[in-house]
């Protein structure tokens, strides 16, 4: 309980520690708070309401004040609040385990619950080193991953993170990791080089995939042992993939014998509308990793789900995945998991978004008309907005420009338009996301495009 000499605020400056945070923006203003949560909208502690345009953060799929996953939660925690899948099952792990299986593609049938995505990136890690040594390819342990690809803070999913700014801190990280180019089409030419290549969307799917197997053969490929790539790759602003890149980048792990990779903790459960996002795009994995939407956020949960090839050096007397998490699997989590999954099944959650996905993308492609709007992109409720400082050149902003016109001012300018998104780019935050809960539709559609046309007007004049 706070007494009158230390409010809320005063508490949060002296004790809490923001998540990817400067600290120093409070020094004179007070800790921002969001206090209540109700369908597609949230609210401050001054009562202001604000469209959630990125679901938290990326996470609250059936959006806020579901009380039938409050329910859930509460029903399961007087029956059997914890125990861990340490050698003992329990009723709610099997059966969304099972749930899961049922729905991921292929024979994508073994999952290894986790407390969140980066945990589930370290899993995925850890199993493809360890399957290849009990498989007689004990020197095929290297990862490659994509540029400016986000896939944990966690120290292994840190150094399969393509991003310099988050690595640099914390280095030396775990060995091991390679680079591949990432899918960026807007900006294909400056990574080509090759005007035939970068103004062909097949043939840069094509050029991007092969530079994967190229780095293979360089690396040796009894060396490396999974390629790590998203659907839609969210760092860098909602990269989606060429026509015929996953199949191609499919055919050359089975050529090298690589395990391929689908983080999912952002693309899967119904981002794109569909249950997972290899799904989407029609490839299949041996590893998807995922968390999040899962839940819809009401209770912190992830999943790595592994194929049955990968299982089975370990169905054999005395051979064990020595790794695991204390809240794995909780049953609480679990609970609240298959209550949202049955929320998906009867308000046919996928089939809105596959059905909506459409009259978003043209509703966020008028602000075209804007010079500051270069490029819009994306998939299901997954769209990304890049900002330009020259729409003919594709120029981006200096790193001076992005601290004036696109940084905490900028964020600041979208919360009095009643807007809370985020943005996120390579070369400076350029790129605005926009992923809003599963459950909007077209009136939610035209608030983000009206708030964004307003703030980016009113950027455009500061330059």
């Amino acid at each position: 309980m706070m007494d009158n000499a230390h409010t809320l605020d005063d508490v949060a400056r002296r004790h809490l520690w923001l998540h990817f945070t400067d600290h120093s923006e409070f020094a004179d203003s007070p800790v921002p708070m969001i206090v209540r949560g109700e369908g597609a909208y949230i609210f401050d502690q001054n009562g202001r309401r604000y469209l959630d345009g990125i679901s938290g953060l990326l996470v609250t799929q059936l959006g806020h004040g579901r009380t039938e996953l409050v329910s859930a939660a509460a029903k399961q925690a007087q029956e059997l609040a914890f125990f861990p899948l340490w050698s003992f099952a329990h009723p709610t792990a099997v059966e969304l385990a099972g749930r899961i299986a049922d729905a991921a593609p292929g024979d994508l049938n073994r999952v290894f619950f986790t407390s969140g995505g980066s945990e589930a990136v370290e899993s995925a890690w850890k199993l493809a080193k360890l399957y290849f040594k009990l498989t007689g390819k004990p020197s095929k342990t290297k990862v490659i991953s994509r540029a400016g690809a986000y896939h944990g803070t966690t120290h292994g999913a840190l150094s399969i993170t393509g991003i310099p700014s988050y690595r640099q801190p914390y280095e030396p990280l775990v060995p091991g990791v390679v680079r591949a180019p990432n899918t960026d089409f807007y900006r294909s030419q400056q990574v080509t080089g090759d005007l035939a290549v970068s103004g062909d969307e097949e043939a840069f799917g094509r050029w991007a995939a092969e530079e994967v197997g190229r780095l293979i053969e360089r690396e040796g490929a009894d060396t490396v042992a999974a390629v790590f790539v998203e659907p839609v790759q969210n760092s860098g602003g909602c990269l989606t993939p060429p026509p015929g890149y996953f199949a191609r980048l499919r055919e050359i792990c089975d050529t090298y014998d690589v395990l391929l990779v689908s983080d999912e903790v952002i693309c899967g459960y119904g981002r794109l509308g569909t249950m997972f996002g290899c799904q989407k795009f029609g490839y299949l994995p041996d590893i998807i990793t995922s968390a999040k939407g899962l839940t819809s956020g009401y209770s912190p949960i992830g999943a790595m789900i592994a194929s049955d090839r990968l299982f089975e050096p370990f169905a054999s007397d005395g051979t064990i995945f020595t790794h695991g998490y204390t809240f794995g699997g909780h049953p609480v989590s679990a609970a609240v998991a298959l209550a949202n999954l049955d929320i998906f099944e009867r308000e046919g959650i996928l089939e809105h978004v596959t059905e909506n996905e459409p009259v978003f993308r043209s509703i966020l492609e008028r602000l075209y008309d804007l010079p500051i709007v270069g490029d819009v992109r994306g998939a299901g409720y997954f769209f990304g907005v890049e900002l330009v400082k020259d729409k003919d050149k594709r120029t981006v902003f200096t790193a001076e420009e992005c601290d004036t016109v696109l940084g905490g001012r900028f964020s600041q300018a979208l919360l009095d338009a009643g807007l809370y998104c985020r943005t996120a780019g390579d070369q400076g935050d350029r790129v605005v996301q926009l992923a809003p809960p599963l459950i909007c539709g077209e009136e939610h559609f035209e608030e983000i495009e009206a708030a964004l046309r307003t703030v980016l007007s009113e950027a455009w004049k500061m330059l």
